[in-house]
């Protein structure tokens, strides 16, 4: 490299020290964090031209990969079009990306876009409650979620998830939210004995509404697959009796698919792996745009939005997003699912996932791997110090796996920063474009990774 880019990046790292503040770094005196510069497909280049493969689709979210020519082109035709305009009133991409939403759902839903994952589930909370004050019951206003699950990082979102380590500091939580056990199999929460940990899981939501009075609970939201609390991977028959849970209490189901939506799990959406599924609400983001610009949404079934036209001086929903729903983003987001149509990603990532990444299973073997959870491009690698103790493995083996990939052009991640003590999860999400060739690449360099691990 020459004299100016090591001159340009030494005055980036400066600057980046002395003005940026990094989401879930801790501060490090004269440290230089990984600047990316450019990329293409599942691959960046920092700003001294080493290139990285992304194994962790960026935040889940790159899943079409760097420079689609489309979907730059759809934003900037867009915004030369019309560059703003509010969905207090409507604008045509708009309209089209909530027909399109509810064609994939296979129902009839309304949407309401915001700029996030962590608004759309703040705006499904407002939506459940409002729905249950209108339906004649005012007291259902409780909302139930996981343990280990992340639903976001506002207020509300915040509450709902049960990550002690994401919640230090900034208590106390929003009143009204509860949490139950997750459907943990390797670590089962109610003791070695129960074998059907799923079911039992499933059971004590149930026991929940009762004990907290049916009458008191508006939802029950919930990842089809825990991501960011280490990728822990329910059977299908779990949300299907929880489905018929909240069907029989009336409790809405609130599916965050912002991690699993648009085909990160080999199907449209991670609810479809259990037949018979039809969520009240479902929210989405990352996936939608891919990445490429900021959307989130929250589609409501038209059974319960029609609680929402009946007269009354507050019975409409006074909730607004100045920037939800750009025009732009919308556009990005219907040329993002015209391409996942075409070029059948979500077959591609079924397929890849059954040929390729599921090699990561083998990792079973290794002394200092407890469990490897998977559904599609979204694979868990559980580290413990011992198979016999399932002691949580060090941070230091974790980061020797994590840096040695990095070495060797491989990002991946881990759960940092969610259960005290159980921080122990690497995670492995390449983009759903990903070759063969990429697959195979972080396959072998993983396994190098832990031949290396002291």
């Amino acid at each position: 490299m020459t004299k100016v880019e090591v001159h340009k990046g030494e005055q980036l790292a400066q600057q980046d020290q002395d003005h940026l503040w990094h989401a879930m770094s801790r501060h490090v005196p004269g440290g230089s964090p990984m600047i990316a510069e450019a990329g293409e497909g599942g691959w960046f280049s920092d700003i001294y031209g080493k290139r990285y493969f992304d194994g962790v689709s960026g935040l889940w979210c790159l899943n079409l990969g760097h420079g689609r020519k489309e979907i730059v082109d759809a934003a900037a035709e867009q915004m030369m079009k019309l560059s703003y305009f509010p969905l207090t009133l409507s604008h045509e991409p708009a309209i089209e990306l909530s027909a399109k939403i509810s064609e994939l759902l296979g129902d009839s839903y309304k949407t309401f876009f915001t700029n996030s994952g962590s608004e759309a589930n703040e705006t499904a909370f407002k939506i459940a409650r409002q729905y249950h004050h209108q339906n004649g019951n005012p007291e259902k206003h409780k909302i139930i979620s996981r343990y280990r699950a992340y639903h976001g990082t506002t207020l509300g979102a915040l509450s709902a998830t049960a990550q002690a380590n994401r919640r230090v500091k900034y208590g106390p939580s929003a009143p009204g939210f509860l949490h139950v056990a997750p459907p943990y199999s390797y670590r089962s929460p109610f003791g070695d004995e129960v074998t059907d940990v799923d079911k039992v899981a499933a059971d004590m939501i149930d026991q929940m509404i009762t004990w907290e009075g049916a009458e008191t609970v508006a939802a029950v939201i919930m990842e089809p697959f825990i991501s960011g609390g280490g990728v822990i991977i329910p059977t299908p028959e779990y949300l299907k009796r929880v489905a018929e849970i909240c069907k029989k209490h009336d409790v809405l189901l609130i599916l965050d698919e912002v991690v699993s939506g648009f085909g990160r799990t080999g199907k449209m959406f991670g609810y479809m792996h259990s037949e018979g599924v039809q969520p009240d609400i479902i929210t989405m983001a990352k996936g939608l745009t891919s990445g490429y610009l900021p959307l989130g949404a929250t589609s409501v079934n038209s059974k319960i939005y029609d609680k929402f036209t009946e007269k009354g001086p507050d019975n409409h929903f006074r909730h607004v997003s100045t920037y939800g729903g750009h025009p732009a983003s919308c556009a990005v987001a219907l040329k993002n699912i015209e391409i996942i149509e075409r070029e059948n990603i979500v077959e591609r990532v079924a397929e890849l996932g059954d040929n390729n990444l599921i090699r990561l299973k083998e990792l079973i073997s290794h002394k200092n791997v407890g469990e490897v959870r998977n559904v599609g491009f979204l694979y868990g690698i559980e580290m413990v110090e011992d198979k016999e103790s399932k002691t949580p493995a060090s941070d230091d083996k974790l980061a020797q796996i994590i840096a040695f990939c990095k070495e060797k052009g491989l990002i991946i991640g881990r759960n940092g920063d969610t259960v005290p003590g159980f921080n122990n999860v690497l995670i492995v999400a390449p983009p759903l474009i990903s070759t063969e060739e990429d697959l195979n690449f972080v396959v072998e360099t993983v396994f190098a990774a832990f031949e290396e691990l002291n």
